[in-house]
């Protein structure tokens, strides 16, 4: 596919994403806006496999809010903003991958390395929100991520072992994903490792600072991304 047909398909690309999630009220203006920015810092840096991989991503995460919404609201569960996403919140989940695209374009001699810490990011925000959406609805006993002693579902650092598996089953998506496009190998795992910690990281932030209020829900999720990415990252390095 020659550049010229390429940014013609991405455009096309992410300009529907961009309609459709608004019409929808999967993002506001800004939040859509945002998103496709990410989305050509992130195809820059990784191709058609990044796009899929952040559109795969919003499109679980979308689902899993919206799972069983009025059962969440009736447990105080539900998102606020009737689950828009906000430009703040597409930036907390996509920016770290936004920037590695940036570092993968701008310093191709390390591009392998980037992309799988995109997929790193990717793979942790999506066993996070897997986990959380879902596992408030099939969980069956939730415990403290700090103590394992039994809390209240929904709270902050709160987890259950059905969430868990759950947000493992969000990494195993990315990992088919990025596995698809650039080739099946260790990765794969070293992606199922890295968002299962970067989730678990999450929890261990809402336990503590979060619950502090030092840190906004936002941060927590750019630092889960963050965490998900380096380690990857370090597999990749310890493999070597």
């Amino acid at each position: 596919m020659n550049n010229l047909l390429q940014v013609g398909a991405v455009a096309l690309i992410l300009g529907i994403g961009m309609l459709y999630s608004v019409r929808a009220g999967k993002l506001t203006v800004a939040g859509a806006c945002t998103g496709g920015v990410l989305g050509v810092l992130i195809f820059l840096g990784a191709g058609f496999t990044g796009l899929a991989m952040l559109g795969l991503f919003f499109l679980l995460g979308s689902a899993a809010s919206g799972w069983r919404v009025e059962e969440k609201r009736r447990a105080g569960l539900a998102e606020e903003n009737k689950g828009r996403r906000t430009a703040s919140q597409a930036l907390a989940n996509g920016g770290v991958a936004g920037i590695l695209g940036l570092l993968s374009w701008l310093f191709p001699a390390y591009a392998t390395v980037f992309q799988l810490m995109i997929a790193g990011s990717f793979a942790s925000a999506t066993a996070d929100t897997m986990a959380s959406e879902l596992g408030n609805v099939y969980g069956r006993r939730y415990y403290n991520i700090l103590t394992l002693k039994p809390d209240t579902r929904g709270l902050n650092g709160v987890v259950s072992v059905e969430g868990t598996l759950l947000g493992l089953a969000g990494s195993v998506v990315i990992a088919v994903v990025y596995s698809l496009g650039f080739g099946w190998s260790s990765a794969f795992g070293w992606l199922l490792l890295a968002g299962t910690v970067g989730n678990l990281a999450d929890s261990v932030l809402g336990a503590t600072l979060e619950r502090k209020h030092w840190l906004s829900n936002d941060a927590v999720n750019s630092l889960n991304t963050l965490v998900g990415a380096v380690v990857a990252a370090a597999l990749w390095s310890l493999a070597r």
